[in-house]
């Protein structure tokens, strides 16, 4: 892949969390995390679901970010207690222009943040899916490939 291009280097996941949460009025918590990528593009990532969630759910109070450390993988789980997406449109929204029902009289946006996305973390080695949330909400989880500490 061209991520050996530069600004790869290791990044702490709950930092660039909290700081792209905070941003939006969110809040984020967690471990402390270091994945290997380009702070730039993670934090494109970070923002545009970040921004989602607070343009669907309408309070960014209720918008939640979690970092947490799973075995050899970095998760982020952003959580909003919005709508929510339907089952059948939980793949279709990372499609390229592809709006969720409702999505049209929502101000912002023309489809596009979500695959930017996707297309993102999967160039850094990683997954980014859309799950139900209990209670209600949005639940969008980020999975990332450990960076292993190294020295000097």
């Amino acid at each position: 892949t061209d991520l050996a291009a530069d600004g790869i280097d290791e990044q702490e996941l709950l930092a660039l969390t909290a700081e792209e949460a905070a941003r939006v009025g969110g809040s984020a918590h967690g471990s402390l995390v270091h994945v290997r990528g380009d702070a730039r593009l993670l934090r494109r990532v970070l923002r545009n679901i970040l921004e989602n969630a607070v343009r669907y759910s309408g309070d960014a109070g209720n918008v939640e970010a979690v970092v947490a450390l799973e075995g050899d993988q970095a998760h982020v789980d952003i959580l909003d207690r919005g709508p929510g997406v339907p089952a059948g449109e939980r793949e279709r929204i990372f499609e390229p222009f592809y709006r969720a029902r409702g999505a049209a009289e929502m101000q912002g946006g023309v489809g596009l943040g979500l695959s930017l996305a996707r297309q993102i973390v999967n160039e850094h080695g990683g997954t980014l899916e859309c799950l139900e949330r209990d209670g209600g909400g949005g639940h969008f989880r980020l999975i990332l490939p450990l960076q292993s500490r190294r020295s000097g």
